[in-house]
């Protein structure tokens, strides 16, 4: 189970600037050493896979490709989700006018 920590208490236990773990958190810095992902894996008490995503992401059957793409998706704002959400329908829309008539 997840312990929780406030930022300054989680920094200070793994040797990270409050300001770095707050910019992990927020998803303003993606790019974090093994080090840390380790410190936070055992400081949090989580696997490193749920720390980068790939956790609860992929769901049981479905393609692994995914997990980074819905990773991207979240830096995005409201309008490109709009966008992203329109063209998943048109794609969906496209796929079943393929799928031949039973």
């Amino acid at each position: 189970m997840a312990r929780k920590l406030s930022l300054q208490k989680l920094a200070d236990a793994v040797g990270a600037s409050k300001a770095h773990i707050y910019e992990l958190e927020t998803n303003r810095s993606n790019n974090p050493s093994l080090a840390l992902l380790t410190s936070l894996s055992r400081e949090l008490n989580v696997p490193i896979k749920d720390l980068i995503g790939e956790g609860s992401e992929v769901i049981e059957g479905e393609a692994p490709e995914l997990a980074p793409l819905f990773r991207e998706l979240r830096g995005l704002g409201s309008d490109d989700l709009e966008i992203i959400k329109t063209l998943t329908q048109k794609l969906r829309e496209r796929k079943d006018a393929d799928k031949p008539d039973h």
